[in-house]
């Protein structure tokens, strides 16, 4: 398979990344910093890093485009990045509010937008969203990133009722608190209370997400689309 993976660096998108890469599948992600790690990234996997600010749909698809080039096509979209921000609602500004929705929803719109051509011209295809299960129940201080990930889950459901003639499925994964570099920056009392919340007892790991993000890219998944999945170990019940 021939896949790209926006966010690809840290976390749940370098998970995503290493998992399809050993496999065997031909892998490009996209990267806006830390061009160290794309590099180590690259060696490591052999998978391709494109820089790319996807906030700018003109950004997203240069390095779209990019992506098509250097795989031949693409087979799976992995929709993953995303930034956070914890503020009071009363404190956002409007930077605040622009920056959330254009990185995690308008630059999933804008890659899917380009990464669908070839798709829907073979017949075939997966598009994944990496959504949050904030973006189900809310999230205290983080009213912009709920709202932006609730958005993919009403792209996932539209979307998937449009492209399913053309062979295309479109799921949403929604991740609790998992070990990422963006969730370690909270205090330890509030990553315990967090996993005590937790109904099996840990906090999840990017590898969690990544193993169902290469499930519903197969050809076993083939009848599941329009589906919004947790992957937050109870949390969201």
């Amino acid at each position: 398979m021939r896949v790209l993976v926006t966010g690809g660096t840290r976390g749940i998108g370098r998970a995503c990344v290493e998992y399809f890469a050993r496999q065997g599948d031909r892998v490009a992600f996209l990267y806006h910093n830390r061009a160290d790690l794309a590099e180590q990234i690259s060696r490591n996997t052999g998978a391709m890093g494109i820089r790319a600010d996807i906030e700018k749909a003109e950004d997203a698809k240069r390095a779209t485009d990019a992506a098509l080039l250097a795989l031949g096509g693409i087979d799976v979209l992995i929709n993953n990045a995303g930034i956070s921000q914890i503020k009071l609602f009363t404190e956002l500004t409007d930077e605040d509010w622009s920056h959330m929705l254009n990185t995690n929803l308008s630059g999933a719109f804008y890659v899917t937008r380009e990464a669908l051509k070839p798709m829907i011209s073979q017949k075939s295809g997966r598009v994944i969203f990496i959504g949050s299960m904030w973006g189900k129940v809310g999230a205290s201080c983080e009213v912009h990133y709920s709202a932006a990930k609730s958005g993919l889950r009403g792209m996932t459901m539209a979307l998937a009722k449009e492209l399913g003639l053309s062979g295309i499925t479109v799921n949403c994964i929604e991740p609790g608190v998992i070990l990422t570099d963006m969730n370690r920056e909270l205090s330890e009392d509030t990553l315990r209370e967090l996993k005590e919340e937790t109904p099996v007892g840990r906090l999840g790991t990017p590898e969690d997400v990544a193993s169902l993000a290469v499930f519903l890219a197969s050809k076993e998944a083939g009848f599941i689309t329009g589906q919004v999945i947790g992957v937050d170990g109870g949390f969201a019940i």
